[in-house]
């Protein structure tokens, strides 16, 4: 069992950056490739960025892709998405998830552990 919890959230204006950390409860951290997701109002869950285990390969959505960077210090089994240039449609509630898939990191359903989530609200 994985427990996560994010924070780095809050309310900042357009052109603003922050940073989110997600922190997991495992042993076996280097084993897990962290996603990250959000979800507005209305609106299905999104990926928005992954990694592989020990600092391996990333992605990005296209949306974000340039803007965002997603990052791991498996030392202290902390993942994180430092996000520049944050526009309204960034506005969501971030979740970070875990898995140990080896396939593609895009979809919500490869993910076996998520986060609460952690508001994030851009404003123009």
């Amino acid at each position: 069992q994985v427990q996560l919890a994010e924070s780095g959230g809050g309310s900042v204006q357009a052109g603003a950056s922050l940073r989110l950390s997600c922190s997991a409860s495992t042993r076996a951290f280097t084993s897990h490739a962290m996603g990250w997701f959000r979800q507005a109002p209305g609106k299905e869950r999104e990926f928005v960025a992954a990694i592989r285990g020990s600092g391996g390969s990333t992605y990005y959505a296209d949306s974000v892709n340039g803007r965002f960077t997603i990052s791991r210090d498996d030392a202290k089994n902390m993942a994180y998405l430092q996000m520049n240039s944050l526009k309204p449609e960034d506005t969501a509630l971030y979740y970070c998830a875990a898995t140990t898939s080896i396939f593609d990191l895009k979809y919500a359903h490869d993910y076996d552990y998520w986060g609460q989530g952690t508001q994030v609200t851009v404003s123009s």
